[in-house]
């Protein structure tokens, strides 16, 4: 019997392995048996290496509105290159980006900008305590704000608020430094608030939890967030490096009407290149040196590219907006109220959550509104599920616990034929 040749994407792995731990720059793109190497992207469509073209409603874990390689933003970066790609100085670019960004988003009353969401949500916790003299935050079980010591922590056992750390390589006095609450608990989140208010620098929410599949929050969940913090002097910050200019222009902050103190910006910021940023009042970031004494710095933050790249993104859906962000709405809700379908067609317990372009499919029989009911799904279907769509050639992000996006770029018939792929994938878990 001949055997079967390794396609060029398992060749790249394993090369992939001997040099890069675990073959992947980032674990989220691992998976099994191994990963499509990607070789070209245009719109909503990706072809790999091995000259296999897939539906993509990964979009970069949620970076890229209009799809993949938009050309206004290529157009912007190649003219930016043209003039040199980093100087180690400022640029008119970068005031204009940081003017943009506060007009959009109005409770950014001063933006710095850096390289990544990672960076960003560091640097503002940084600044939230150099600002209270306060040294404890607050995140939500689940809740994913970049891969810094902070935040990299989970709950303890039992009643305990403080937390543990998530990864090793974390200390644990660090991590004590880091309470940990459930997100849509008003009353215990109100409770930790009250009780640590004066050692308690910051809560960090993603309005919209996006790192375990869309969650949103319960009707007066973040309204009682930020009464509490504000009436105890604690800097909330919304963490929007998915839900910025992705659920509304002005992000989830404008989509609910609530003012935090601080945000963070990412993913859709960059339109597809390395940046982020975070800002809040004006009092707050005055603090950042060279004007006050908490110290943040980075060789590459505004560089000229993805300044560009940002500027042009931001610049076209603002152009857009008023029939961008509607037409993107009609086609989430199309998309989950068709899933919801299939899957009452085939017989399956399972949840499907989502707002705007951001959707999933929890395989479990609870409502999914925390980090605990969404454990309860059950992963196992869910990898059955990835691998039947990956089959159909739709790309969907590989893990149950994180979020589907559509972009502007995928069509009516695209999305007609993602409904019949997802039919056939759940036909084959019916019972």
């Amino acid at each position: 019997m001949a055997t079967k040749l390794a396609s060029k994407s398992e060749h790249l792995y394993k090369r992939a392995r001997e040099v890069i731990p675990g073959g992947v720059n980032s674990p989220v793109r691992a998976y099994s048996p191994y990963p499509h190497f990607v070789a070209s992207a245009k719109g909503s469509r990706f072809r790999t290496v091995d000259g296999e073209e897939l539906l993509d409603y990964c979009m970069a874990y949620g970076a890229l509105l209009d799809g993949h390689a938009q050309e206004e933003v290529a157009q912007a970066v190649q003219n930016a290159l043209s003039r040199g790609s980093i100087f180690g100085q400022p640029t008119e670019m970068e005031v204009e980006l940081a003017s943009l960004m506060r007009s959009l988003v109005p409770s950014m009353e001063m933006v710095r900008v850096v390289n990544s969401g990672t960076e960003a949500t560091m640097h503002s916790l940084r600044v939230a305590r150099g600002f209270t003299g306060r040294e404890k935050i607050l995140k939500f079980e689940g809740g994913y704000h970049g891969a810094h010591d902070s935040v990299l922590v989970r709950s303890g056992s039992g009643a305990s608020r403080l937390g543990i750390p998530n990864s090793e390589g974390i200390s644990n006095e660090m991590a004590k430094d880091t309470l940990v609450a459930k997100f849509n608990d008003e009353h215990t989140t109100s409770e930790i608030i009250e009780d640590h208010a004066h050692e308690l620098a910051a809560v960090i929410v993603e309005p919209v939890m996006g790192n375990m599949g869309p969650i949103l929050p319960k009707p007066g969940f973040l309204e009682t967030l930020r009464k509490t913090t504000q009436e105890n002097g604690v800097i909330l910050v919304f963490d929007e490096v998915i839900t910025g200019f992705r659920i509304a222009l002005g992000g989830a902050q404008e989509y609910f009407r609530i003012r935090p103190d601080m945000t963070v910006l990412g993913k859709i910021l960059g339109g597809g290149l390395p940046i982020a940023a975070f800002g809040g009042r004006r009092e707050i970031m005055e603090k950042l040196a060279p004007l006050g004494r908490v110290y943040q710095a980075g060789t590459y933050s505004g560089n000229p590219l993805s300044v560009a790249a940002s500027l042009a993104t931001l610049q076209s859906l603002k152009r857009r907006a008023g029939q961008l962000y509607p037409k993107l709405g009609k086609a989430g809700e199309q998309l989950r109220r068709g899933i919801g379908d299939l899957i009452e067609s085939a017989k399956l317990t399972a949840q499907v959550n989502g707002l705007s372009s951001m959707f999933q499919v929890f395989f479990t029989e609870h409502r999914v509104t925390d980090y605990d009911s969404a454990k309860t799904s059950d992963t196992t279907r869910f990898n059955k599920y990835f691998q039947s769509l990956l089959a159909s050639r739709v790309f969907v992000p590989p893990s149950q616990f994180e979020t589907c996006f559509l972009a502007t770029s995928h069509t009516e018939d695209e999305i007609q034929s993602t409904l019949e792929a997802i039919g056939s994938a759940l036909r084959k878990l019916s019972p």
